[in-house]
């Protein structure tokens, strides 16, 4: 089932997917690491690998084996073999990976949003508007309209409720939340006044949950610390499950016609930086918090 077993300089992000997929299917099987190898005729060290994301080569056959087992859907299936194709084209690229290679990426299955449920720490730095996990459903609703102007009614509501449902992370104990934002993100008339007064007030209420910080950079401060280096998320991970070692970080930018994640630890760690540059010249969560009071007011 598997050939190889060292990370390379392709993307990461399909093996820690699969790894991820097949954790959630096998646990829900009921199958031990141990038993599982046992399925695909692999030692257990090497399929604990495979979860954690560190092997690079798994054939077909050997995930159809697993799907059998786990007694996995047509859908769940098709995934795990779409994820290994994604492998195999993640590798002959190579380097960072650009979201708008559609034809490499797995129909219906987003990155993004499989980092965010895996990070037990985000980070994010945002110049213009605020950060999806903070949104309220009206100000994601003018967004929505005003990026997707073609979308139906139904596809913007589909929309809207998986946001919401992306947002039952802010409860979970293990996860922490980290929003740098530039004071335009509070003034920008999104939607109307009433959708931004609404948003504003829900970031003062979201401020003060244990789990989330919110800081604000003051239009008043001159240092443009963060402006040129634009927008951008940084996802940290708990330690992996089978070799107890800690999973890289990954930087995630999004733009118009195509979103970049970042995976190399030289670059990651000048976003690692940059976000503490910004830190630096941020508000303090309290001096933060009376700064939205205070436009919440005007």
């Amino acid at each position: 089932m598997v050939k190889g077993s060292t990370r390379t300089n392709a993307s990461t992000l399909p093996r820690r997917a699969l790894g991820r997929q097949l954790r959630k299917l096998r646990e829900r099987a009921g199958y031990t690491q141990s038993a599982a190898s046992r399925v695909a005729e692999i030692s257990p060290q090497s399929y604990g690998r495979i979860e954690d994301g560190w092997q690079t080569k798994v054939t077909d056959l050997g995930l159809n084996a697993l799907a059998n087992a786990y007694e996995a859907t047509d859908q769940e299936r098709r995934l795990l073999l779409d994820l290994a194709r994604e492998i195999r084209e993640a590798t002959a690229s190579g380097g960072g990976w650009w979201r708008a290679y559609a034809d490499a990426m797995v129909s219906g299955f987003d990155h993004y949003l499989a980092l965010e449920e895996a990070a037990n720490w985000v980070t994010t730095w945002q110049t213009t508007v605020v950060p999806g996990l903070l949104q309220t459903r009206d100000y994601r609703q003018a967004l929505t309209w005003a990026t997707n102007p073609n979308q139906s009614p139904d596809e913007v509501n589909r929309t809207l409720d998986l946001a919401q449902r992306r947002q039952n992370l802010l409860d979970r104990s293990d996860f922490r939340f980290e929003a740098l934002l530039t004071e335009a993100v509070l003034r920008y008339n999104v939607g109307s006044t009433s959708v931004m007064a609404d948003q504003v007030g829900h970031l003062i209420e979201k401020s003060q949950d244990p789990g989330i910080e919110i800081r604000i950079v003051p239009s008043v401060e001159t240092s443009p610390v963060g402006l040129i280096s634009r927008s951008f998320h940084l996802f940290s991970f708990p330690p992996l499950r089978a070799s107890k070692l800690q999973e890289p970080p990954v930087a995630f930018m999004e733009g118009f016609t195509g979103d970049l994640y970042i995976e190399r630890d030289t670059e990651v760690s000048k976003y690692a930086r940059e976000a503490e540059r910004i830190r630096h010249v941020a508000l303090s969560p309290a001096a933060s918090r009376d700064l939205m009071l205070r436009i919440s007011k005007e």
